[in-house]
């Protein structure tokens, strides 16, 4: 069962409240148990489903899906078109690009030396760690599973196996398994892993798009700019 964001509801927030909140779009569908904070930004046609927490100032595009027991941080960035599956843990610090697909149980971290207090016994709160950066680009895709450790970019269309554990950068259309997260190949933006030839050319055997590396990248083939 699914409900609209109540206008009541939103009305009261802002008398107690007295801050400027974002509209919400009334073709955002929320699930009746999903906590979503007032100071998010949610697009049109997304979807959140059971036991979603969003927490204040995240942004969501429009057109995505979160299922079960996703979990957004504050300040998050999320484009167009992405499909969360259930039990993700998207943190603070973290920006997800447009049409992005990503597994379920994956884990977006923000803390490369985590510690419960500080060095003299206090609690740590949000003025004692430094926060680290994720950024996953447009079209890539995250495995069931994997882990994601602070200060990585995983590139356009790349794809980053299940259970994997991400330490560092992953190349554009870059297949990448293993723990920690080794490059094994190069995939299409069908996902179909391309079959790689000496000069430096890849097809893929799904849908015959071509590429060609150039210097270390591999970038989509123009046919038109040969012709």
């Amino acid at each position: 069962m699914i409900a609209n964001t109540s206008e009541n509801t939103r009305q009261l927030v802002s008398r107690l409240h007295p801050v400027a909140l974002p509209k919400r779009v009334p073709s955002v569908r929320l699930h009746p148990s999903a906590d979503v904070s007032d100071l998010a930004d949610i697009g049109a046609g997304t979807q959140i489903w059971n036991n979603c927490q969003i927490r204040e100032r995240a942004h969501i595009g429009s057109g995505c899906i979160l299922g079960k027991d996703v979990y957004v941080d504050s300040d998050v960035q999320i484009g167009d078109n992405v499909k969360i599956q259930n039990g993700v843990s998207v943190y603070h610090g973290t920006t997800i690009e447009s049409d992005v697909f990503v597994g379920p149980r994956v884990v977006f971290t923000n803390d490369k030396r985590p510690r419960a207090t500080t060095s003299n016994g206090k609690l740590k709160d949000a003025d004692d760690w430094i926060v680290g950066s994720i950024r996953i680009c447009y079209g890539a895709s995250i495995g069931a599973g994997a882990i994601l450790l602070p200060n990585v970019t995983v590139g356009r269309y790349a794809m980053v196996g299940a259970g994997a554990l991400v330490t560092r950068d992953v190349a554009d259309y870059a297949l990448v398994l293993g723990s920690p997260a080794r490059q094994i190949g190069h995939v299409c933006t069908c996902a179909v892993r391309l079959i790689e030839q000496v000069n430096g050319a890849a097809t893929c055997p799904e849908c015959g798009a071509s590429y060609q590396f150039m210097g270390e990248k591999l970038d989509w083939y123009l046919e038109t700019l040969h012709r």
